[in-house]
């Protein structure tokens, strides 16, 4: 009976440091705004630039989907309630549907931009 306590002990005890190794090894992801990378206004594209530029004015907007809520649902972004983010498409040159390019937008003004169609963000910084 003492050797089956032993046992259990030591399977207990390798399966919390298999837990600890999983944690300390698995990077965390970006969930504020200092863990994202940030790009420069004016390191983007003209297209974002201009992007940028009809978000502050408000419009136009050439896509029919800007400016629908971004849900934010993989939290990339920082948590906020739904409906606090809005999505705007980049242009590409030379494509004749959206792309993979967009600027989301938060209520306060801060901007994101993802080149991926948002597996990845950076914050938009002047």
């Amino acid at each position: 009976m003492e050797r089956l306590r032993r046992l259990a002990r030591r399977g207990a005890v390798a399966v919390l440091a298999a837990i600890a190794i999983l944690v300390l090894a698995c990077p965390a992801r970006a969930t504020d705004v200092q863990g994202l990378p940030q790009i420069a206004l004016a390191d983007l594209s003209p297209e974002a630039q201009r992007t940028v530029r009809s978000i502050r004015e408000r419009g136009p907007f050439p896509y029919e989907r800007d400016g629908v809520v971004f849900g934010n649902f993989e939290r990339l972004l920082p948590g906020r309630e739904r409906g606090y983010y809005r999505e705007y498409t980049v242009a590409t040159p030379g494509l004749k549907h959206r792309g993979a390019r967009r600027i989301v937008a938060g209520r306060k003004g801060e901007l994101y931009y993802s080149d991926d169609h948002y597996r990845t963000f950076r914050r938009v910084i002047e």
